[in-house]
């Protein structure tokens, strides 16, 4: 935990992807400078699977390695035992999995998710079978990088690569990250479904407001975009970032920074949180193009969320990399 929880304000929960920990998933993100306005403000919790730390143990042959689901059900434990009461979700690969089935189960305690490479489908029998030829014929590392980075990017930025694939062999217990890699691809489906205009309101879907982030050139790409069609569309923005790879925190931090502090505000935090401050002069411009956000009330917490305008605003800002006014001028608008 980094920094002290405060009673109106959730924390920002982290959760890492399989071959990281929270150190090599997110370390560049909130070392960045952009993000220190974030954190004057938000507490951060990164919560790291079991054996994932750097130099861990190996565990022992009678553990049994927690699923997916064992692993999101950890989650309110660590909440109540830091006496929060809310959290905004930030999760890559299998922790985007795990943080989007906590807040299946547990939508109370989480006020947003911000979901990068997110795959919401069990495995196929066509893809058990490649991972387990994948697994005899490439080591835990090669398998791990190719889970992470798109082929494109393997192949032209080096030093990337020979970076986290060093941190996998030498920072990592190899038998750790193999089970909890194991773990994730024995996942069920999320099993969410897109609410329908006069249909059933007791479908099961994410009640929380959602932000899903992909690189173009990551190999998630096809799963994140799944993703958003089976999420309700008023309350998800999809973010597919141009010209970036499998990690798109480490690859254009500023980017996901600045989606970051919209999303936020979307939530109303900007008023709930002591004047949540956007400095930046480029986001300032940016924000005369969008309407006031429009205030609910959800239980016993008030707060506003995000509106048709800004989360048409991220999709241009982020998918058009245009100038030209939002929904008039740009054809992908």
């Amino acid at each position: 935990m980094a920094g002290t929880p405060r009673t109106k304000c959730p924390i920002i929960l982290t959760y890492h992807d399989t071959g990281l920990n929270h150190k090599s998933c997110f370390e560049t993100l909130f070392n960045h400078e952009d993000m220190r306005e974030i954190l004057r403000h938000f507490p951060v919790c990164h919560v790291e699977a079991p054996g994932q730390h750097e130099e861990a143990k190996t565990l022992p042959a009678s553990y049994v390695y927690p699923s997916m689901d064992q692993l999101s059900e950890t989650l309110p434990t660590v909440i109540k035992h830091f006496g929060v009461r809310s959290v905004i979700g930030l999760g890559v690969g299998a922790g985007a999995y795990v943080l989007a089935k906590f807040a299946l189960n547990h939508s109370d305690m989480v006020d947003g998710l911000i979901l990068i490479n997110i795959n919401p489908n069990a495995e196929g029998l066509m893809d058990s079978v490649a991972n387990k030829l994948t697994e005899w014929t490439q080591t835990l590392p090669d398998t791990i990088i190719a889970h992470i980075f798109g082929k494109d990017e393997i192949q032209t930025n080096h030093d990337l690569i020979a970076t986290y694939r060093h941190h996998i062999t030498a920072t990592m217990n190899q038998s750790n990250v193999n089970q909890f890699y194991r773990s994730y691809h024995s996942r069920g489906a999320l099993e969410v479904e897109r609410p329908v205009p006069g249909g059933s309101i007791n479908v099961r879907t994410l009640k929380c407001s959602t932000l899903l982030v992909v690189g173009d050139h990551s190999p998630a790409v096809d799963h994140v975009v799944d993703c958003n069609s089976k999420l309700n569309p008023t309350k998800t923005t999809l973010l597919k970032m141009a010209d970036c790879g499998g990690l798109p925190q480490v690859d254009q931090p500023a980017k996901v920074i600045e989606a970051m502090k919209y999303f936020i505000q979307g939530l109303g935090y900007s008023y709930y949180c002591a004047s949540f401050p956007v400095s930046s002069a480029s986001m300032t411009r940016l924000r005369s193009r969008t309407n006031s956000s429009t205030s609910s009330f959800d239980g016993s917490r008030s707060r506003s969320h995000t509106n048709d305008s800004q989360r048409g605003l991220l999709f241009h800002l982020y998918h058009c990399y245009c100038t030209l006014p939002i929904d008039v001028s740009c054809p992908l608008c």
